[in-house]
């Protein structure tokens, strides 16, 4: 064999065991995604599951307060929609209001003390509390993977391989200004 024939394998060679090491990184990222995404699922679900219980315990007391609970199980409906059809955008709005109606519940059970002296309502308002700290932890990791996945996917020479296989950016899940704005106490209960 010629000096220059070995060179040219070898050259090809390292080219190509980079281009797969390549594209397994850009697998593993993709898979940080789907693993971050399904770790925000899992809360999503237990919340969707805890929800029920808490208006069921609310309805009792706060029979003139119809409209806050049908907008948080209308709400929730529209999260377990969203998530469903796996469809970012759509969970980050329908949580926008969920978050806006669960605050206005957890608001307007301030003038209710026997539901607030209530051991099953603080039993569900405590759970749920710490599920939506879950779910802003979580939903900060899933955005760190997103970020990372579409950075990758766009740099040179990944985007030469991710264009090739199919690989697809990802969207940020982000919640409204609404959902992310005090809530307004004092207009609550005028």
């Amino acid at each position: 064999m010629e000096l220059t024939t070995v060179i040219v394998l070898v050259v090809l060679g390292v080219g190509l065991l980079y281009a797969i090491m390549l594209y397994n990184q850009l697998v593993s990222v993709k898979h940080a995604v789907s693993q971050a995404w399904s770790n925000i699922d899992v809360l999503l679900r237990q919340r969707h599951d805890e929800l029920p219980k808490l208006v069921e315990a609310c309805r009792r007391y706060m029979q003139h307060e119809s409209q806050t609970l049908e907008r948080v199980i209308a709400a929730r409906s529209a999260v377990a929609s969203a998530r469903a059809d796996e469809d970012v955008k759509g969970v980050g709005r329908a949580e926008s209001v969920l978050r806006a109606g669960l605050g206005q519940l957890f608001a307007l059970a301030e003038n209710y003390p026997e539901l607030k002296a209530n051991e099953s309502f603080q039993h569900l308002q405590e759970r749920i509390s710490g599920l939506e700290n879950g779910i802003a932890d979580r939903r900060e990791l899933y955005n760190a993977a997103v970020n990372i996945n579409n950075v990758r996917i766009e740099q040179f020479p990944e985007v030469l391989l991710a264009r090739l296989f199919g690989f697809k950016s990802a969207e940020l899940l982000q919640f409204s200004d609404e959902e992310t704005a005090d809530v307004d106490v004092r207009a609550l209960f005028s």
